[in-house]
C-alpha cells in the first residue's frame, strides 16, 4: 500500500506566499509523474501543476509566474511554492503520484491540504 501525505496548507492574505509539501511512503520501487490539482467549493478538480520524474514541469495558466512545483526523487517528495496568492487560489490541494507497487503501475492521491486566501 502506497500513502501521500501533504502538508503546509493555511490561511494566507492575498499577496502572501505559502509552500506545500507531500511525501509518498509505502512499498514504492519507483515514482513517475506527480502532480498538484485543488479543488474549489462547487467546482471540479483541476490540473495545477504536474512534474515528471526527469523534471519536466506544466503549469495551469492561471497559475503561471507565480507557482513553482519541484520534487526530490530521493525523498519520495513533492513541492508546490505558491507565490503571490489571489483569493481565487482557495482551495483544497491534492498531491497524487504515478507510483510503480511491485509490478504494476497505479494513481495515488493525498487527503487534501486546505489553502485559504483573504483579499
Amino acid at each position: 500500500q502506497v500513502q501521500l501525505a501533504e502538508s503546509g496548507g493555511g490561511l494566507v492574505q492575498a499577496g502572501g506566499s505559502l509552500r506545500l509539501s507531500c511525501v509518498a511512503s509505502g512499498r514504492i520501487f519507483s515514482i513517475n509523474d506527480m502532480g498538484w490539482y485543488r479543488q474549489a467549493p462547487g467546482k471540479q478538480r483541476e490540473m495545477v501543476a504536474t512534474i515528471t520524474r526527469g523534471g519536466g514541469t506544466n503549469y495551469a495558466d492561471s497559475v503561471k509566474g507565480r507557482f513553482t512545483i519541484s520534487r526530490d526523487n530521493a525523498k519520495n517528495t513533492v513541492y508546490l511554492q505558491m507565490n503571490n496568492l489571489k483569493p481565487e487560489d482557495t482551495a483544497v490541494y491534492y498531491c497524487n503520484a504515478r507510483v510503480l507497487n511491485l509490478d504494476e503501475w497505479s494513481t495515488y492521491w493525498g487527503q487534501g491540504t486546505q489553502v485559504t486566501v483573504s483579499s
